[in-house]
């Protein structure tokens, strides 16, 4: 909880410090360094270690974001993680930085899961349904999961509609082996 509302400051305060013409630049950058930060157990060993200093911190980081395209603003930002001791909530500043990012925008990300590669007019007609459900621009992300068997998985926020073959079998079997 207080992580979550951590990073939603922070993120809000990135937000407002930045002009329309960096935010995605921005959201790439958080995205690529939130992401870098689950990955590789070096980098998190390098910025919470006290055997490296503030200044070394800075330097990984702002390194890492100039390779991903990091505007002045968000390099500044980093800096600030590092100095306020806040650089491992970066992957949810990332996540809640999306969020305010979407929210001001009107869009809505999705994340639709099938056991096979959809062709493009299937993907077309979820899209325009989910648009037309959720009433807002959506930004769908489609992926191949071989464990569903068949059927689709919708992540819409916090909110999962699993119509999968798997799905429904563990539904089943949670059924059948209740008490």
């Amino acid at each position: 909880m207080i992580k979550t509302a951590v990073a939603r400051r922070y993120a809000q305060a990135l937000f407002e410090l930045l002009d329309q013409s960096n935010i995605e630049a921005t959201r790439g950058t958080l995205n690529g360094l939130g992401q870098a930060m689950k990955d590789s157990a070096p980098l998190r060993h390098v910025v919470a270690s006290p055997v490296f200093g503030v200044d070394e911190k800075i330097a990984v980081l702002t390194a890492l974001g100039d390779r991903l395209g990091c505007p002045p603003a968000g390099k500044a930002f980093l800096g600030q993680l590092v100095k306020k001791n806040r650089v491992r909530f970066l992957p949810d500043i990332a996540d809640a930085f999306g969020k305010i990012v979407d929210q001001s925008k009107g869009t809505q990300q999705v994340t639709v899961s099938s056991a096979t590669a959809l062709s493009q007019t299937e993907q077309d007609r979820i899209r325009t349904r989910l648009r037309d459900t959720l009433k807002r621009e959506v930004e769908v992300t489609f992926q191949v999961d071989g464990n569903h068997l068949a059927g689709l998985q919708v992540h819409i926020g916090s909110t999962v509609v699993d119509s999968t073959v798997r799905g429904r079998l563990n539904a089943i079997q949670s059924l059948l082996t209740r008490d």
